[in-house]
């Protein structure tokens, strides 16, 4: 932890995972400061936690008192922690000196299973009533989501102890069947045939020897009747709400089983969802504002990975132009935003989600959230989005509305030429369209993917016609040929010269205010690869704005003559340190040919 990193935290305020214990009033006793690092340690989430002791709840730097005699001991400090949580836990602790003051920073790790004081407090760290990150008590049922999130218990697999075989309904049974029967090929044929009581013990539905001894919750979500649904799982909810503006036009709520739920809702779909038909060629194509199919995979990612022990409904809000679809607990563990498209299948409950595959309610590959991305993009929509989801609730927006009829039939005019157009050709080719340019690092972060995986997506667009490089081979853009078929203006090169020298007067500004500038620095400072800030400072240097120095590692640039530097790179003088726009970064790397055909 650097003194930089801490400012930076400090900054953010107190967040799920951040908490200041300021001890201006009164020291921070033993005990608190335990109790403290139990409640990071059972808070949702993957990430560490930092318990920063020395500033206050407002973020004022007022410094830790010394705990051991006249200093802090960061080794006694972990001991301390070690010795009184139950399982030990293992947190680093660290002396930051900011200013004349000293912070106590302490790491905590995510914990796997539930973590107490030595005797018998667990806390989590969680939002209160208020709004605002606090310590709250950890119940057993929370318990029990929290160890589920962490991958360690299976809550569909525990046992209802006062539910008996009597509380199923053979009527769900057999809508389970007649899923499989109509899913296609996607559901387990071998259960069809199967009388209740054996097809409930094959998808581990119930505990039985000869006869049904208990009943599990995934048995009672996929078979229960409704009021004993009621009765055992009274925080499984769905709401179906069609709001215009602030009015709401529908406000239905279920307590049903799932596939009752599944089929409901199904309905509602396809009565809601209209088509554009297009001619590609000889072939009609029915282009949706909303793909079926991607909504039921979104459905039914919401039932299956939904938090059980935790109240409130799965909600699905269909507005004017999207549909948001929310439930209760966080991205499991190891799944994130950054790693959504690429993430191993981690359901929250596994043996509900067998049971849904088996049924043919969802994809056998469990990757679902492909299918939604794959769907969307190739009906010419916005791809699906998760950024309003929080450690708490999983929220995606499926934006819908009139598609983009020039793209559909792009994608299908290309795969009756060729091999059909994977999900990851679509996402490049779809952030190149609304980007107009784009290089591999973009690329990279789009697809989630190494840079090994982004270039070979790369060269298949190339080869299909369908990308073209820039001159300097570090860009990548529409065809001409995919972009008048778009009906896309050109790209407005004067915008994209302007952005590049914006870039090349904050370099210039860094250089003259720090006294020299290196490769590192522009690659960290403005989003490049080391090629391209190596092509773009030598430019600049054999321009004249900079002076090269040094040789091998030490080569830096410094600033030419003040006067020259200025009258070069533009009459305007930049602030140093101001980050360019996103159009100056994807133009990186293109400074040799701008250079041929004018600057400004």
């Amino acid at each position: 932890m650097t003194p930089e990193m801490l400012r930076s935290l400090i900054a953010g305020g107190e967040t799920i995972d951040v908490e200041f214990k300021g001890e201006e009033a009164h020291a921070l006793s033993d005990g608190d400061l335990v109790e403290a690092v139990v409640c990071l340690a059972n808070r949702s989430g993957n990430a560490s936690g930092w318990l920063l002791v020395g500033v206050e709840d407002d973020g004022h730097v007022t410094g830790a008192r010394p705990r051991h005699a006249e200093r802090t001991d960061p080794l006694r400090l972990q001991a301390l922690i070690s010795h009184r949580t139950q399982p030990s836990l293992s947190a680093r602790v660290e002396i930051v000196r900011l200013g004349d003051r000293d912070v106590i920073a302490v790491k905590v790790p995510a914990a796997r299973a539930p973590v107490g004081t030595s005797d018998g407090k667990y806390l989590r760290r969680a939002l209160g009533g208020d709004g605002k990150p606090a310590c709250l008590p950890l119940h057993f049922h929370e318990m029990q989501g929290l160890q589920a999130d962490r991958g360690l218990l299976d809550y569909s697999a525990l046992v209802i102890p006062d539910a008996r075989w009597d509380d199923l309904d053979p009527l769900e049974f057999e809508r389970f069947r007649r899923f499989i029967r109509e899913s296609q090929g996607r559901g387990d044929a071998n259960l069809v045939d199967l009388p209740d009581v054996e097809l409930a013990k094959a998808l581990g539905a119930v505990e039985a020897d000869r006869a049904v001894r208990q009943v599990r919750v995934a048995g009672l979500l996929l078979f229960g009747r409704e009021a004993a649904v009621a009765r055992f799982l009274p925080t499984h909810e769905v709401a179906f709400q069609v709001l215009s503006g602030i009015e709401v036009k529908v406000n239905d709520f279920f307590r049903w089983p799932l596939l009752r739920v599944v089929e409901e809702f199904n309905g509602r779909f396809r009565a809601r969802v209209q088509e554009t038909e297009l001619m590609a060629g000889m072939v009609r194509v029915g282009v949706p504002d909303y793909p079926l199919r991607a909504l039921r995979e979104a459905l039914a990612n919401a039932l299956i990975h939904r938090d059980y022990t935790r109240l409130g409904a799965v909600h699905v809000q269909w507005h004017d132009d999207r549909i948001e679809v929310s439930n209760p607990g966080g991205f499991p563990q190891g799944v994130t935003l950054d790693n959504l498209l690429v993430a191993s299948p981690h359901p929250r409950n596994p043996l509900l989600a067998d049971g849904f595959k088996r049924a043919g309610g969802v994809e056998r590959t469990a990757r679902g959230i492909d299918t939604m991305f794959l769907d969307f993009l190739r009906a010419g929509l916005p791809a699906p989005e998760y950024g309003r989801s929080t450690q708490t609730d999983v929220v995606v927006i499926l934006r819908g509305g009139r598609p983009d009829l020039a793209w559909v039939r792009l994608v299908v005019e290309e795969e009756r030429k060729g091999p059909i157009l994977s999900l990851n050709d679509l996402l490049v080719l779809r952030t190149a369209t609304e980007e107009s340019v784009v290089g591999l690092r973009r690329v990279q972060s789009v697809l989630q993917a190494d840079a090994k995986e982004a270039a070979g997506v790369v060269a298949r667009l190339v080869g299909r016609g369908l990308l073209q490089r820039s001159a300097d081979k570090a860009r990548l853009n529409l065809a001409e040929s995919v972009r008048r078929r778009l009906r896309l203006p050109q790209p407005d090169r004067r915008r994209v010269r302007d952005d590049l020298n914006a870039v090349e007067q904050a370099i210039v500004a860094h250089a003259a205010t720090e006294g020299g500038v290196t490769r590192a620095q522009v690659v960290a400072a403005h989003d490049l690869s080391p090629d391209q800030a190596k092509r773009l400072l030598s430019d600049m240097a054999r321009r004249g704005l900079l002076v090269r120095r040094g040789e091998g590692r030490g080569v830096h640039y410094e600033p030419a003559r003040k006067e020259r530097a200025v009258a070069r790179s533009g009459k305007r003088t930049p602030v140093s340190g101001s980050k360019p726009p996103d159009s100056a970064r994807r133009a990186f790397g293109s400074s040799k040919s701008q250079d041929k055909k004018g600057r400004a």
